[in-house]
């Protein structure tokens, strides 16, 4: 099939890799330009290298609402697009426009986890699994008849950063394992249960920082979220942001103040945590390393020479 691709950092890369290696004919891209976004400065290998790379015309977008964008589309005669973390609105005369539609890939097991920063969201919220959906775009955000799903299992000490590479790899069976399918003639797809949908914002700096009266397994869970080269889950001590690099819950139970600086455990320095921790029936967040405000990562044995105070989510 005829094919253009629409994509953007390395899910688009891969999505493009594959076409490439594939029997189909990968007739022009469409991307976006380099951003200063801190999530979009991650993962950004360069989908219009790439395309240059093998002779494909490429267009710079930031949203396909151009008329210019129409035509040249118009021209190239595609089959079928196929978009990856594409991240504006497209519009339907674009869509709809190839006699297959647009095929999407996201990564998220839709109908859950759609919109942005899907990974990051799930390992937060404990899902026991996550992966890939390639389905049929309509008027809805992430809502269209699944064509292919392939799920990863979430290991107990998984990082977004584990979660990512493990995903990524389901980018290519996934996409071309969909497009074989629509090639065949099949039009049977699964349509989405839209009663379980859910829709995620993209994250930012108010998303990272550390409220203490979440329970300590979410927030160990958001430290593992928020692993390198995502930005730090990030606390304040005396006035000074401080990073949480690594965390544990803690084996045994803590009560008192969310926030309380309390007890050294094994390598780590507990912080009692949850809204009702004054119960004392909670777990705290073993806290194991640090990153300072200058830029020092250090032991959290090392960082809280002493036990009490507390960390706070503002200065």
């Amino acid at each position: 099939m005829r094919v253009v691709m629409f994509g953007y950092q390395t899910w688009g890369h891969r999505t493009l890799q594959a076409l490439l290696d594939s029997e189909h004919d990968v007739v022009l891209v469409v991307t976006h330009p380099k951003s200063e976004h801190a999530y979009e400065k991650i993962w950004s290998d360069s989908v219009a290298d790439l395309a240059e790379d093998h002779g494909v015309p490429v267009l710079i977008r930031n949203r396909p609402d151009d008329d210019e964008l129409f035509r040249r589309l118009e021209e190239a005669a595609p089959d079928i697009i196929v978009a990856n973390n594409w991240r504006t609105w497209i519009p339907p005369r674009i869509f709809r426009l190839p006699r297959h539609g647009t095929l999407n890939v996201h990564d998220s097991l839709l109908p859950k986890y759609a919109g942005f920063s899907p990974l990051i969201w799930a390992l937060i919220n404990g899902e026991s699994e996550v992966g890939v959906t390639a389905h049929m775009m309509n008027d809805e955000l992430d809502a269209g008849a699944v064509v292919r799903q392939e799920a990863v299992r979430v290991g107990p000490t998984d990082t977004a950063t584990d979660l990512f590479h493990k995903t990524v790899e389901l980018i290519a069976p996934v996409t071309i394992g969909a497009l074989d399918l629509i090639a065949s003639g099949r039009t049977d797809f699964t349509e989405q249960d839209r009663s379980q949908a859910t829709f995620f914002h993209k994250r930012s700096a108010e998303d990272i920082r550390i409220d203490w009266n979440w329970p300590a397994e979410d927030l160990e869970r958001l430290v593992r979220a928020q692993s390198e080269p995502y930005p730090s889950a990030y606390t304040y001590h005396r006035g000074k942001r401080l990073e949480v690099l690594a965390a544990a819950v803690s084996e045994n139970r803590y009560g008192g103040t969310p926030g309380r600086i309390f007890y050294r455990e094994g390598d780590g320095v507990v912080i009692v945590a949850g809204a009702d921790a004054r119960t004392g029936r909670n777990h705290g967040l073993a806290i194991r390393r640090v990153r300072t405000e200058d830029g020092r990562e250090i032991p959290a044995t090392e960082y809280f020479t002493s036990m009490g105070g507390y960390l706070t989510g503002r200065p």
